[in-house]
């Protein structure tokens, strides 16, 4: 046998034990490699129908595909022609259980095994020769290749593995929640007379009003009050209520505990802070002169540590008493202002007066519900009359912001148009001004004209004299006009015009033989949509030496456009 002795191959995982590899060393087919990097040898195996001779040691070992999951079956390539089933099953039996053969007609078989380890047994055969008896016929021998199969069966049952598996892990999930959930409430008894005199007697009980009142109110909630028990409810509810006085007590009792930590806490900070103010004076002390100068410097260093630390510390627990004793202040303001009804409750009531107040009790109770019900219809009253009032009210506020939203609107609107009207008054007056400063200049040239000509003809000068003087007067006012045409170009109002001026520039520049207002208005509302074909032409005509306008066409084709001059303006100047 090619198995070890005594090896179970029924065996599996389901219990327990991992499939068992054949090629770990001692634990199959294979013999236990050397520790060395040696190739490992196969052997020899005899059968009595055949005998299998091992591979090349030195070649590599077969190919195989990758496993599917839950394989049990395996192709089994390269048999003898003379092969038959029994011969097979005689050599794969001793890899494991063989459930089911199924032979070919072209040397091949499938054989499918009990359990998925076997396969790794049956997978180390591949490479082997087999030779059937002692026969040298080529019918008689063949190279075996084993390798995994995909079954339908075999994955069928892998699933239904997995599913099992998942079933068990929810199973246990389950259990594991149902550890760890916190027990349920207990189940509140149905109402009965019998019930509410036991529940009425423990809610007088301090020890068991917690567990009575949730029981009490399951009863009101779930609609045990009837007329019937309406009476019985109500006494249940009253020792609920004076249930509140034993509350406030308990409550007074606290905070009187806690006045009293608070009081032996603040005794222990001011004595934590007199030793600190001490051991603050030791160190003030020592840092005098006197001293000071026996100490080394390390010694001096330590010191002036331990100084500044015991400070720091002392003026924190300082501030923390003021805080105290400041809010004791406030307190004190409060209890001043108005009577603590604490206080009150505080007081010793002797038998008699207990009983005059639960008799008073149940009188206001008495007439504070008759007072709700009073309350309530005249509170349904109101409601219905208000219904109509309301929604009134609604639509009058709602048409209110709507009208000061739009004030407001129109607001903002005649404060930007008074604005643009002011820098066009501005505008417009320095205009008149340059206006008369021309005129006026013009009127001092032509004085001065008359005079000169006046002045040549007198001292019989030619007339080439006359003609320079002339031609001085032009360039005069030449100069005059440039000179208010730069005025009137120079300073732009904001970066907004700058960007304008920038883009319609490079826009000419691009057309060459210019374009119209209307071309340019269009290309510019792509960019801005709330500018306006006038308020270009105005930009362009304030800048005579970056653009210029031509006539262009004939008759009806006749067309201004506008083209980029400033290289030209800047060769000029």
């Amino acid at each position: 046998s090619i198995c070890v002795p005594g090896f179970d191959p029924s065996l599996s995982m389901m219990t327990g034990i991992t499939p068992i590899n054949p090629m770990i060393p001692g634990m199959g087919l294979v013999p236990p490699p050397p520790q060395t990097d040696v190739p490992v040898v196969k052997e020899i195996i005899h059968c009595k129908s055949c005998t299998l001779f091992p591979p090349n040691p030195n070649l590599p070992p077969p190919s195989t595909r990758e496993r599917p999951p839950g394989c049990k079956t395996v192709f089994v390539g390269g048999l003898p022609e003379n092969a038959t089933e029994e011969i097979i099953q005689e050599v794969f039996e001793q890899c494991g259980d063989i459930t089911a053969i199924r032979k070919s007609k072209k040397n091949f078989c499938h054989i499918r095994f009990a359990e998925e380890f076997m396969v790794d047994k049956a997978i180390y055969l591949s490479g082997y020769r087999m030779r059937l008896g002692s026969s040298t016929d080529k019918k008689d021998s063949g190279r075996l290749h084993v390798d995994f199969a995909q079954a339908r069966d075999d994955f069928y049952e892998w699933e239904c593995k997995q599913r099992m598996l998942a079933r068990e892990e929810r199973h246990r999930r389950k259990m594991e929640e149902d550890r760890l959930r916190p027990p349920s409430p207990p189940a509140i008894m149905h109402y009965s007379e019998h019930e509410a005199t036991l529940l009425a007697e423990k809610l007088k009980d301090d020890s068991k009003f917690s567990e009575a009142i949730t029981v009490l109110l399951t009863w009101i909630e779930r609609g045990e009050v009837n007329r019937r028990s309406a009476n019985q409810f109500y006494s249940m509810v009253q020792s609920a209520n004076s249930h509140v006085r034993r509350l406030m007590n308990e409550k007074a009792t606290h905070e009187q505990e806690m006045e009293q930590a608070k009081e032996s806490f603040k005794n222990a900070l001011t004595g934590i802070l007199t030793q600190f103010e001490q051991i603050v004076a030791v160190f003030n002390a020592s840092t005098r002169q006197k001293a000071w100068d026996h100490f080394s410097k390390a010694q001096r260093k330590n010191i002036d540590i331990w100084r500044k630390h015991s400070e720091e510390l002392r003026n924190a627990h300082s501030e923390q008493l003021m805080g105290i004793r400041r809010e004791e202040e406030m307190e004190m303001s409060d209890d001043d202002s108005g009577d603590n009804p604490s206080k009150k409750l505080r007081v010793d009531e002797s038998a008699l007066t207990a009983q005059a107040y639960a008799l008073k009790e149940e009188n206001d109770s008495l007439r504070w519900q008759l007072d709700a019900y009073r309350n309530e219809v005249e509170l349904l009253k109101q409601e219905k009359g208000q219904l109509f009032r309301t929604e009134e009210s609604l639509t009058k506020d709602q048409q209110l912001k709507f009208l000061q939203q739009t004030m407001q609107g129109m607001q903002q609107q005649l404060l930007s148009i008074q604005e643009e009207l002011n820098n066009k008054k501005s505008e417009l007056e320095q205009a008149k001004e340059e206006q008369t400063h021309t005129q006026a200049r013009l009127k001092v040239l032509q004085e001065q004209l008359k005079s000169a000509k006046e002045l040549a003809e007198i001292n019989g000068h030619d007339e080439s004299q006359a003609n320079e003087i002339n031609m001085l007067t032009v360039a005069l006012v030449n100069q005059e006009r440039e000179k208010n045409s730069e005025k009137r170009s120079q300073g732009l109002k904001s970066e907004k015009e700058a960007l304008l001026i920038g883009i319609i520039s490079t826009f000419l520049h691009v057309h060459p033989f210019g374009a119209n207002i209307e071309y340019l208005w269009s290309y510019m509302q792509q960019l801005d949509s709330r500018i306006s074909a006038n308020e270009i032409e105005m930009l362009l005509m304030r800048l005579p030496r970056m653009f210029k306008q031509e006539f262009t066409g004939v008759g009806a084709t006749l067309e201004k456009r506008w083209k980029f001059c400033a290289f030209e303006g800047i060769k000029t100047t």
